[in-house]
């Protein structure tokens, strides 16, 4: 049972009756889809959301190096139209705005969209589906290029998505979009990363089978290090002379297949592990709290409060967080009510050891955190298991 993960809560509303919601992944035994039943309405999730991309440097320099690929690779021109798919604050788009090009962004959390907007990055606050992706197509938008990072997963109605990035699509148009690798979470004990915004976890096979359906052909795919380990996948319409398979689709197709992504015992093991997981990082806590350790957090990401939640890691085990980002800091993490503080928080207390919540920002975080080395802080992560880290 487990709260929202993006539902942070306020000082005033501490003694208010918080939900708690089954947190539980299935696996479809034929067509290998990883997926959450959907307990909550994706327009109650997005109404007001808090997590802007903008606050990762490392995340900007992602999104700054993908313009500059996709352009050369696509030949782009300025007038060729581009849309995002999930466009949050404008941490991408605004690269594409930067060199003359014609964008759009489609975000349903208002309050995000006003900061693209503030950017220059003109934002649709709206679901997608097919229905927006017909009514856009009447207002004359057919991109050249239709993006989205780490939406997939956030889509309750998958078919009709992938049906609207169908309909959209310039008759010459690709397709990109980037989601956590199912493969990497496995393999990487990385749980913390199912939480109920996340409907979907995809295996290249799984991804392949919902494109083709929908009339889409995945020609190519890049794996990356972004989330603890994501893919890339290209996708233009089926038919499309331009949509040749490339080799690195195809080992990574193969390379699934011989580790078992389509057969049931690769995924009744991976509960086990995170049953040990859970025990390891309790065994460290109680350990250097009997030591008499203070203990911090750094960062208040979505994944942390599934990880939270499921330990019973609360305010005995960890006295505080941290966050860069302003919309988190004076409330409280859902159902463990531990403070969020700024940054500054660390050098003020001086904790012995520090929790790296968003490990998949580990270099970054660490880099930022140096400066806690004067007073012999100690940083460490909790996947896959409990490890000082710097």
């Amino acid at each position: 049972m487990s709260p929202l993960c993006e539902s942070y809560v306020p000082e005033d509303q501490l003694n208010a009756a918080e939900r708690f919601y089954p947190l539980h992944a299935f696996v479809c035994d034929r067509c290998w889809l990883v997926q959450l039943l959907e307990y909550v309405k994706a327009a109650d999730i997005y109404a007001e959301y808090a997590y802007f991309s903008s606050y990762s440097s490392a995340w900007l320099r992602h999104a700054e190096e993908y313009v500059q690929m996709i352009n050369g690779r696509l030949g782009l021109r300025p007038e060729d139209p581009v849309v995002e798919v999930a466009s949050n604050d404008g941490y991408l788009l605004q690269y594409f705005v930067q060199r003359g090009q014609r964008v759009l962004g489609i975000e349903p959390a208002a309050n995000i969209a006003r900061v693209a907007e503030s950017k220059g990055v003109p934002s649709r606050v709206a679901f997608f589906g097919e229905r927006l992706a017909r009514d856009l197509v009447g207002e004359g938008w057919r991109p050249k290029l239709l993006l989205g990072n780490n939406v997939l997963a956030h889509v309750p109605n998958l078919n009709d998505f992938v049906r609207g990035l169908k309909v959209l699509l310039a008759e010459d148009g690709t397709i990109t979009m980037e989601f956590p690798h199912l493969q990497r979470l496995i393999e990487g004990n990385q749980f913390d990363t199912i939480y109920h915004e996340h409907f979907s976890y995809f295996s290249l096979i799984a991804v392949e089978r919902v494109f083709a359906g929908r009339g889409l052909k995945i020609f190519d795919v890049e794996e990356l290090w972004t989330h603890g380990g994501s893919l890339r996948i290209y996708a233009m319409h089926a038919g499309d002379p331009g949509a040749v398979e490339t080799d690195r689709l195809r080992l990574l197709r193969e390379r699934e297949l011989s580790l078992g992504y389509n057969r049931l015992e690769v995924y009744s093991t991976f509960r086990r592990r995170v049953e040990e997981t859970k025990r390891r990082l309790l065994e460290f806590l109680i350990r250097v709290r009997r030591e008499g350790k203070t203990v911090a957090g750094y960062g208040a990401p979505g994944k942390g409060n599934t990880l939270l939640n499921y330990c019973g890691i609360r305010t005995d085990f960890l006295d505080y967080v941290v966050d860069r980002n302003p919309y988190k800091q004076g409330k409280f993490l859902p159902g463990t009510h531990i403070p969020i503080f700024p940054p500054e928080r660390l050098a003020e207390t001086k904790p012995d050891y520090i929790l790296i919540l968003p490990w998949n920002l580990k270099d970054e975080i660490v880099r930022q955190l140096e400066y806690t080395r004067s007073w012999g802080a100690r940083l460490f992560v909790p996947i896959p298991e409990p490890k000082v880290v710097g």
